[in-house]
């Protein structure tokens, strides 16, 4: 991550939930000195983290920024995610939308990288438009070759990625659907 340490809610999440760090740390793979950390503001997670926090709750990524207001009609913007080690930033257009289902990011994708993710949960559906550069999404285990202007929606319940095998930036909107979380309280 760059710049001002990112804080996400996840001491609310936990008590919400009634977990321990230690059962959290199970339930999402990430240790518990690292939620820790992340709990205090003494580390900002990466988005591979995020990702892996907002799966072992079953809730929508925007659930753990803080800031976002995460009901109908709310349009917030969120915080600006920085670059992680692995070379893929985010910015939030819109956060999850129980209206919807879904909520949307601008991701960067620097020349040269990769970004793999394990499978979201049940019924997750991903749209990628690429609004810059080309790109290549993993899904089904084939890379798909995507243009400015091209777009791909594709189960997301599965393995997937997105990688830049170009000299230069590429950026796409990024909408992920949640239809089990639609109109669900979050």
């Amino acid at each position: 991550m760059t710049g001002d340490k990112l804080q996400i809610n996840l001491k609310a999440a936990r008590a919400r939930a009634g977990l321990s760090l230690a059962q959290t740390s199970e339930l999402t793979g990430v240790s518990k000195a690292m939620l820790g950390q992340i709990e205090r503001g003494e580390s900002s997670p990466t988005l591979a983290t995020l990702w892996k926090i907002a799966k072992g709750f079953h809730l929508p990524l925007t659930a753990f920024l803080e800031d976002m207001v995460l009901t109908a009609g709310s349009f917030t913007p969120a915080p600006r995610i920085g670059h992680d080690r692995a070379g893929i930033g985010m910015h939030t257009v819109f956060a999850f939308d129980p209206r919807f289902g879904s909520e949307t990011f601008v991701m960067t994708l620097e020349p040269g990288h990769r970004h793999e993710t394990p499978s979201h949960d049940s019924g997750v559906v991903e749209d990628v438009f690429v609004i810059r550069g080309e790109m290549e999404v993993l899904t089904g285990g084939v890379w798909k070759r995507l243009h400015t202007g091209d777009g791909l929606r594709f189960p997301a319940d599965q393995p997937h990625g997105y990688r830049n095998l170009t000299d230069e930036i590429a950026q796409f909107h990024n909408t992920i659907h949640y239809p089990r979380l639609a109109l669900s309280e979050v």
